[in-house]
């Protein structure tokens, strides 16, 4: 989890570069720290840690790169991660993945609560009805990712899981601070909150990339 001196040193950097900021840029960084800001001061509460770290997130990559109105939310930020990954050439992310939280990711990618399908069946919609082997067979990709070390595909399988569970607290399907399914939450909140002060860092990093318009731009 990020802790509040961390996000005060990521603030502390976005004021020192913010003048080679455009205004898209300047605007999803300034975003992005107040809600990682915000999430820091969550010790104790992983659902709203989680929340915040969701916003924070949001405020990186909405509309990244140009892309439709008609793409999907998932499409939107797999995109994001891509653009980041080709930045990350002191292999932080991958640090992130393979090193502090190959256990916790492991955990949540076999997690039947955190994938799509399966709540599609318990909801009645037609065809997930396999959604056991498509889950097995979703997990055996992951772990072929994870054996390969390929990073960018694991982390699309994680945020797949990731966006179910935002979902899930989001649009009222969970108890607050509730006795189940608390891992995936904190797992979650922890493995967010060390990625997401790093996307940012990224981004800070590198200023002269298109940066496209955030969907809410500042209007006077």
């Amino acid at each position: 989890m990020i802790t509040e001196s961390e996000a005060t040193t990521l603030k502390e950097k976005q004021r020192s570069l913010r003048e080679g900021f455009g205004d898209s840029l300047g605007l999803r960084v300034h975003r992005a720290i107040s809600w990682l800001q915000r999430a820091a001061q969550e010790h104790d509460d992983p659902d709203a840690a989680f929340v915040f770290l969701w916003i924070a997130f949001n405020s990186a990559y909405s509309q990244d790169i140009g892309i439709a109105y008609h793409v999907s939310e998932k499409g939107r930020f797999k995109s994001f991660l891509s653009t980041l990954l080709s930045f990350d050439q002191d292999d932080r992310v991958y640090h992130l993945v393979w090193t502090r939280f190959p256990h916790e990711i492991r955990l949540v990618l076999e997690n039947q609560f955190v994938f799509g399908p399966f709540w599609n069946h318990q909801n009645g919609i037609e065809g997930n009805d396999d959604w056991p082997e498509r889950l097995e067979s979703s997990v055996k990709k992951a772990k072929l990712a994870l054996a390969e070390k390929d990073t960018e595909r694991v982390l699309n399988e994680l945020f797949d899981r990731l966006y179910v569970l935002r979902n899930q607290i989001i649009h009222g399907g969970s108890t607050w601070s509730g006795a189940i399914n608390r891992a995936q939450v904190r797992d979650g909140a922890e493995i967010l909150g060390s990625l997401i002060p790093v996307f940012v860092e990224l981004m800070m990093d590198h200023p002269n990339h298109p940066w496209k318009e955030p969907i809410y731009p500042v209007v006077d």
